[in-house]
């Protein structure tokens, strides 16, 4: 048995008071006021509580779907539309509603005492563009850039990795000084046992 078909709803949305919108947001305000009135539950038969309150649910989604439609005709007339590969876009304009924040703004923090004492002496921080720059220094031997300090200093890491070590690290040892030392360590400390 085929179900009836749902009427087609109008496109066109007509109000007493016409809507205001903010398209920055997809905001659309309705000024009209609803009609929530449900009648108390002493008053009425248990049969007569479940139809009002579904009359009230179909009235709110009458209400929320014709907010939905005159906010999407006022999107399609007003805004500029460009078809591209991936669809068509619309670009929304600023949006020019005020939205309240949860939370009032933090106060400004006092400043520290290294910040009195810079603003005092005209210090200002160096920029990342001084930072950066001041960061590494170019090798001519390899012809890159390396950094100064930190991490991977002066291309350690990469010369590491192709078997390059570093000759400052490499210290000769003189095994027979090395015993003697030792062995006079070992002869004091059996003299204060």
């Amino acid at each position: 048995m085929a179900q009836p078909s749902k009427p087609k709803l109008d496109v066109a949305v007509t109000k007493p008071t016409p809507y205001t919108f903010d398209l920055g947001l997809l905001l659309a305000n309705d000024p009209n006021p609803l009609s929530t009135s449900v009648p108390p539950p002493e008053a009425t038969a248990d049969s007569n509580i479940d139809s009002s309150r579904s009359a009230l649910e179909a009235q709110l989604a009458a209400t929320a779907r014709d907010g939905a439609q005159a906010l999407i005709n006022q999107l399609l007339t007003t805004l500029p539309l460009a078809a591209t590969t991936s669809g068509v876009l619309l670009t929304l304009p600023k949006p020019s509603t005020p939205l309240p924040r949860e939370k009032p703004l933090p106060a400004a923090k006092p400043p520290t005492k290294w910040e009195q004492f810079a603003a005092r002496k005209g210090i200002k921080p160096k920029t990342r563009e001084q930072r950066h720059a001041k960061s590494r220094q170019y090798n001519e031997e390899t012809g890159e850039w390396e950094r100064t300090w930190g991490y991977d200093k002066g291309g350690a890491k990469k010369r590491r990795e192709e078997g390059m070590v570093q000759q400052d690290w490499l210290v000769e040892v003189d095994e027979k000084k090395d015993r003697e030392e030792k062995a006079a360590k070992d002869k004091k400390k059996r003299r204060k046992a």
